[in-house]
């Protein structure tokens, strides 16, 4: 009890400070990203951490079975290193038992795994898809900044105001640049609104109009000397807002429960692959315990980039399978499973070759000496 204990924290501690490196590193790479939407105002700013918190478990249930291999790796890697591996040997610990010990742990990995896998990061897809889809209801005016051009998703009209205040109702120096688009979206020309001030007004029925005041409007070809050039003193612009959807298509974002059953390859195949990640978690613990075992005269880290590789062939082969399973060119059948089958055979095979190797020079010496 006391080593499994011992080997356990040992196991759990570094694979928590790998996990935490390696979600920082990938955290920081998306919010980099997002944070690069927010100010071209494709985002509102106030919904960064919101997104960053819906996707956390998408990214953990990949970083989790990876910071348990390398956590075997490094954490039995030291201990063979400082030789006490050696000692524990010399009291009975073979590589099965070590094996049978190291697979506790990692069964509390496999099952936080399979809770993000089919419960939570499903969830975090749907709010972080829904949360889009309100994002992309919003109106320049939603995510306007003063100082800063503010274009239309669709890039038909830019906005700019010197001064906004708070409550975003009333604006100071507008300057509004409008395509007029005809029939089949024909090009028209520009509209060109500078008002000295301005303010929205919200109708009963929900509309949203910008009065501007004290402006202009200019109206021509870009090119052309024919302007039209309206002086007002009140000037509405309709603000319109598009429909918020509560219609998510993404497959991550589907319940589990909803793919049970399902005969399209997408929904399979999405299947199988949050039923992988936990099976992932075994198989790489499988490869990871013979791996870690280093002569200590050639470090620790000899077999790390070997062991690394062999991970990354596993996930990219995994990917690659799912991608051709849902184009139809696997069978739904085969799936997956034989990439797993593939590396359990792998991992068996290193997990019991050394020992077989072993025996067999035994054998050969044996027969050496009954002939001598």
């Amino acid at each position: 009890m006391i080593v499994f204990r011992y080997l356990s924290r040992e196991i759990l501690l570094t694979l928590s400070a790998v996990s935490a490196v390696l979600l920082v590193i990938i955290m920081s790479g998306r919010f980099v990203k997002f944070l690069a939407q927010a100010a071209s105002g494709a985002l509102d700013p106030g919904s960064l951490f919101l997104i960053m918190g819906f996707r956390l478990p998408g990214f953990l249930q990949l970083i989790l079975p990876l910071g348990l291999f390398l956590g075997i790796l490094l954490a039995y890697g030291r201990l063979y290193l400082e030789s006490e591996m050696t000692v524990l040997s010399a009291t009975g610990m073979s590589q099965q038992r070590l094996l049978g010990i190291t697979m506790i742990p990692a069964a509390l990995v496999a099952l936080l795994v399979a809770w993000l896998s089919l419960s939570l990061a499903p969830q975090g897809a749907n709010q972080f898809q829904l949360l889009l889809n309100k994002q992309d209801a919003l109106t320049e005016f939603d995510t306007l900044v003063a100082g800063r051009f503010q274009a239309l998703n669709d890039g038909t009209r830019v906005t700019y105001t010197e001064q906004l205040s708070e409550d975003r109702t009333n604006l100071g120096g507008v300057f509004i640049s409008e395509k007029r688009l005809g029939q089949q979206k024909k090009d028209e020309g520009i509209s060109v609104l500078v008002a000295e001030k301005g303010h929205q007004d919200i109708r009963p029925d929900g509309n949203r109009y910008l009065i501007l005041e004290n402006g202009y409007r200019y109206d021509g070809n870009p090119g052309e000397a024919n302007y039209r050039v309206i002086k007002y003193d009140t000037y509405g612009v309709l603000l319109e807002r598009p429909d918020v959807s509560d219609e998510v298509t993404d497959r991550d974002a589907m319940p589990t429960a909803d793919l049970i059953g399902k005969d399209d390859l997408r929904a399979r195949a999405e299947l199988q692959w949050r039923l992988s990640l936990p099976l992932l978690v075994f198989i790489v613990t499988l490869m990871a315990v013979p791996l870690s075992r280093v002569n200590p005269r050639q470090g620790r880290f000899l077999k790390l980039i070997p062991a690394i590789l062999l991970y990354m062939a596993y996930l990219t082969i995994l990917i690659a399978v799912r991608g051709a399973l849902e184009k139809g060119k696997i069978s739904p059948a085969l799936g997956l499973w034989w990439v797993h089958l593939l590396f359990l055979l792998i991992g068996l095979g290193l997990m019991y070759w050394g020992p077989m190797r072993l025996k067999m020079a035994s054998r050969r010496s044996v027969k050496e000496m009954a002939r001598g």
